[in-house]
């Protein structure tokens, strides 16, 4: 069993990123991302339609790890801090140590690394602080990039779900990759 305790809110470092708390001015960034065709894809969930959307999001995000039910960093370069993606675990089994990872980037960070550099910190967080002994993430198989990130980093395809979300207004299929602890 793992127990879950945000507070003070854990800042994880790479070496080009600074992982971050998102804070109430990033709803400016988090309506430029989740309002953008590109970023959201993949991911079924309503598309931001104005800027109070995107603040209700973020408000939503900062309580959930006030009370310590789940955790999203926001994704920042060093000596920078514009938001430029969001990270985090949207999801614990506590009783199983497992937790489901999900992410979302500007498309203007596409291909740059950005997302294996903060899912490799937030993987290498959840198996060494939370104590995890597992972590999935659950994929659209036509997200090809997002399936060669997770691989990239050790997941493997656990299964495949036929029409296992409905999402506006049709059923959509999706993947589910995992990474077991071996440390």
């Amino acid at each position: 069993m793992i127990h879950l305790n945000f507070n003070p809110f854990p800042v994880l470092e790479t070496e080009r990123l600074l992982l971050r708390n998102l804070r109430e001015y990033d709803k400016h960034e988090m309506f430029a991302i989740r309002s953008n065709p590109i970023a959201m894809q993949y991911i079924p969930r309503p598309m931001a339609k104005t800027l109070e959307d995107a603040a209700a999001l973020v408000e939503l995000i900062l309580g959930n790890t006030e009370r310590n039910e789940r955790i999203n960093w926001a994704i920042t370069e060093k000596g920078s801090d514009k938001m430029l993606g969001v990270i985090g675990y949207v999801g614990f089994n506590t009783n199983s140590a497992r937790a489901e990872v999900g992410y979302v980037l500007n498309p203007d960070c596409f291909g740059k690394g950005i997302g294996y550099e903060a899912l490799k910190a937030v993987v290498n967080y959840g198996f060494e602080v939370i104590g995890l002994h597992s972590i999935e993430a659950i994929i659209r198989p036509e997200n090809r990039a997002s399936i060669r990130l997770v691989e990239k980093l050790g997941f493997v395809r656990e299964a495949y779900f036929r029409d296992y979300i409905y999402f506006n207004g049709e059923y959509l299929d999706e993947t589910v990759y995992s990474l077991l602890n071996q440390g």
